[in-house]
């Protein structure tokens, strides 16, 4: 019985893919604390990015607005904006939960 548990665990368990793992990085590093106030970041690819997702994303970010695009001799690339102004930040929020601010991709 215990076998059958763990393996309908792995089961449900869902892999994600390369493209939504890389995106969920960058994602994650312009939404840091940090890039947030110092407005740029590094991205670096790493070893287990594959060139088509890293072509995607990078593709992703030089098509969205307000990114400057520096790409580095370390093959890295550094993403720059500007600070948002109050009306860039219009948001509908039905209740009064917290709402995160996600990366423009």
């Amino acid at each position: 019985m215990a076998k059958s548990r763990k393996q309908e665990k792995r089961a449900e368990r869902q892999e994600i893919s390369g493209i939504e793992r890389l995106g969920l990085r960058v994602s994650s590093m312009i939404n840091h604390p940090v890039a947030q106030i110092q407005r740029w970041v590094t991205i670096h690819r790493l070893d287990t990015d594959g060139e088509r997702e890293w072509e995607e994303v990078i593709g992703l970010l030089s098509e969205t607005d307000g990114i400057d695009m520096t790409f580095n001799d370390d093959e890295s690339v550094t993403l720059r904006w500007e600070a948002s102004t109050d009306e860039d930040r219009v948001m509908e929020v039905d209740s009064m939960e917290e709402v995160e601010e996600v990366a423009p991709f």
